[in-house]
């Protein structure tokens, strides 16, 4: 075990590492390419034109660092092949010549890639707790959709410097956790390749960015870790240890929930831009970007920490744990819902 975790502390290291070094190029070729996102007025506030690249940079650090990971499994090269496929989604949605409907497809194509492999979640109906057999189909629509959303939660989160991808750093974390506490070396390589490389990348992400990881990123991201999340182990104590992934995602997951329930409410599209994120109702209450991206920081690592706690504990503890984290997401719902946005 020893041996495996310094080499797994070695994928960290070297993913780290790439990230370091090849964000910053990523940011000169997206100032070639043109590929920057320049100043709005209104969700980009920032001073210059920012380069979009920074999702390429995570994505090979992530890459490369698996060279020297434990091999490639079936599922490995599922998960390779999915996240290949929505990086090239995402980079030509960052050069804006792809509607909603084709990215959603893009995504599709990403996740049945997936599923193919192998990566889904075991779906089983218990009755009288006695397990009956699987239903293959109910456990790849919940998979496809499992991933979608969280696809499009990071995409969401993606409104201030470094906010996405530090929620995406710590949840990673977590997953890592309950990868070694299961000893799933293929796992935990493959989740030490992603937030090295994520760490890297925020180096240059937090405020004032020098760069954003645009769709390329935030989508990546949000597959990953989601297909990463479906294949680890949580029901070891109880089964409510199934809601841990839930947890560990959470603030993501609250993310495009909210988001989406008060477009909706206001009449407004779904995947139309605008100040009703999480971050910008924070920030209406007087809150700095910084501040904010901290405070989601400091909940995403609470929720990730409910999470692990709720895996190992009793079935009781974890039902009061999965009461109050839920009773918590609702208050504060409520609480922002208050908050006055823009009209606009």
């Amino acid at each position: 075990m020893k041996i495996e975790v310094f080499h797994i502390a070695m994928i960290f290291l070297l993913a780290l590492g790439l990230g370091l070094y090849l964000t910053p190029l990523m940011a000169v070729a997206g100032k070639r390419f043109g590929l920057v996102a320049k100043p709005d007025g209104k969700l980009r506030l920032q001073k210059e034109p920012v380069p979009y690249m920074g999702g390429i940079a995570i994505y090979l650090s992530f890459l490369i660092a698996l060279v020297f990971g434990f091999g490639f499994e079936k599922q490995v090269l599922g998960l390779l092949l999915g996240g290949t496929i929505i990086i090239l989604v995402g980079l030509i949605d960052d050069f804006g010549v792809m509607t909603p409907w084709m990215k959603l497809f893009g995504q599709i194509v990403a996740v049945i890639a997936m599923l193919k492999s192998g990566i889904h979640l075991e779906v089983e109906i218990i009755l009288d707790l006695e397990p009956i057999p699987e239903f293959p189909i109910l456990s790849y629509l919940l998979s496809g959709l499992w991933l979608v959303i969280l696809m499009n939660a990071f995409n969401f989160l993606d409104i201030e410097d470094g906010l996405s991808g530090g929620v995406a750093f710590f949840s990673g974390l977590g997953l890592l956790v309950v990868s070694l506490i299961n000893q799933e070396p293929v796992i935990s390589a493959l989740t030490c390749a992603l937030v090295g490389g994520i760490l890297g990348f925020l180096f240059y992400n937090f405020q004032p960015a020098k760069i954003y990881m645009g769709d390329t990123g935030s989508l990546f991201l949000g597959i990953m870790l989601g297909a990463l999340a479906m294949i680890g182990k949580y029901t070891e104590h109880h089964s409510l240890g199934l809601f841990t992934p839930a947890l560990i995602l959470g603030i993501a997951l609250f993310e495009i929930c909210f988001t989406s329930f008060a477009r909706l409410v206001r009449g407004k599209p779904i995947m139309q831009g605008s100040q009703d994120h999480i971050a910008k109702r924070l920030e209406k209450l007087g809150l700095s970007v910084k501040k904010t991206v901290l405070l989601i920081y400091f909940l995403t690592i609470i929720f990730s920490g409910a999470g692990l706690l709720a895996m190992i504990s009793s079935f009781r503890v974890a039902l009061v744990i999965l009461l109050v984290a839920f009773g918590f997401l609702l208050l504060f719902a409520l609480f922002l819902f208050r908050v006055k946005i823009d009209s606009k």
